[in-house]
């Protein structure tokens, strides 16, 4: 069994059904008005720095054909893009300011990392930094200082009201919670890409087992309804962390057990499936996705000015202000994936990667929580509006 690692992960079906199935789902959320949670935001939602790869509708469209949409970064990172900025309240034509360095959105709403597993294994298998290598300190900062504001919150996950509204796609949606298929791991790709030995089928097929309980795992960590609170987000946060880590533990030997099996041919054929979605989804390396956006400034002074605190409250946020410091420069500093790895060593980074994350949210969740208990109810509501308030 491999230590510590990993393997591609998430659920093998995000099959959005919201407005005519994923293709309508996307033509709406990327390419038409969003209108959705809030009918005066009429604006064209900004789809996250796809640049030349995504310009125009009929990219888009390109993007977006075929029912396995799910399985293409830039297809996913149009949706989460548009999902997240549809219950923002924030300036017109804008990006949102929790954005990630590759243009996805760690959050969407209450929804921490969405379309986990395919970031997982898209990384793994194809060394794919879109995706997986965009999350890191900006997440922390964004779950305690949420871009949302209470009702934002919790229209994400109340069920579909009227036909512009179900535009959106729900947040268990996006999580998996409804996917009927699984579109995973590419088993059928491989298979039919590789002529495999009886030995080799058959690891083959315990893998795409483990890739189904894997993604199970994963889902079993959609949040059932919205935090409200900054700890009650970077709990949920730690929570869904720790489930990836399972679905990596629990699919890694598999997958190392089938990729040894292989010889260097059917090494380089898996290698040259990542070809196919060239079209889709130009390879990003991951040390581009690892690069951090600006530096979000700590709002200190608009604390203070807000809530008015004292000097042991002040001695508090001190404290916070370090550890949130500490967590974005470890972080940071850990952020430097090796270009040259085969992919069980990819699937152990990704694993050690989550691990980094875990240990910055230790870091900083007591110094959160200490800060927070000697705030009054009128002061923790100042403290959870900081972040909706930010424009850009």
């Amino acid at each position: 069994m491999a230590t510590g690692p990993s393997s591609t992960a998430e659920a093998r079906g995000l099959q959005l059904r919201v407005g005519g199935g994923p293709i309508g789902i996307v033509r709406s959320i990327a390419m038409l008005p969003f209108r959705g949670l809030h009918g005066r935001r009429g604006e064209r939602v900004r789809t996250a720095n796809l640049r030349d790869e995504a310009a125009g509708a009929s990219s888009r469209a390109n993007v977006t054909r075929g029912a396995d949409w799910v399985t293409k970064p830039v297809a996913r990172m149009q949706v989460g893009a548009a999902a997240a900025l549809a219950g923002w309240h924030g300036r017109r034509g804008a990006s949102g300011w929790w954005q990630h360095a590759d243009g996805g959105y760690g959050w969407v709403g209450p929804l921490f990392w969405p379309f986990a597993y395919y970031d997982i294994y898209d990384y793994t298998l194809w060394g794919d930094g879109m995706g997986f290598w965009g999350y890191g300190y900006r997440d922390i900062y964004a779950a305690i200082f949420t871009p949302y504001g209470y009702e934002d919150l919790t229209r994400y996950t109340e069920p579909p009201r009227g036909r512009r509204h179900g535009r959106l796609p729900s947040l268990a949606q996006i999580c998996g919670d409804d996917a009927s298929e699984f579109a995973g791991l590419p088993i059928k790709q491989i298979s039919q890409a590789i002529l495999l030995s009886e030995e080799q089928r058959t690891a083959l097929d315990n893998l795409a087992d483990a890739s189904v309980k894997s993604a199970q795992i994963i889902r079993e960590a959609c949040p059932a309804k919205a935090a409200l609170t900054s700890s009650g987000r970077i709990a949920a946060m730690q929570q869904r962390l720790g489930a990836m880590k399972s679905a990596i533990a629990y699919v890694a030997a598999p997958f190392e057990t089938f990729y040894e099996l292989l010889d260097g041919d059917q090494k380089g054929k898996l290698a040259e499936l990542s070809g196919q979605r060239a079209p889709f989804a130009p390879k990003v390396p991951a040390t581009q996705s690892c690069t951090p956006p600006e530096v979000l400034p700590w709002p200190a002074g608009e604390i203070e000015a807000r809530l008015r605190l004292n000097d042991s409250q002040r001695q508090g946020l001190d404290a916070l202000q370090r550890m949130s410091a500490l967590a974005r420069n470890t972080l940071n500093f850990n952020c430097q994936p090796d270009e040259n790895l085969d992919p069980p060593d990819r699937l152990a980074t990704a694993d050690a990667r989550l691990d980094a994350m875990l240990d910055a949210i230790k870091l900083l969740r007591p110094a959160l929580d200490d800060f927070l208990a000697t705030l009054s109810d009128e002061q923790k509501v100042q403290f959870e509006t900081i972040g909706a308030k930010r424009t850009s």
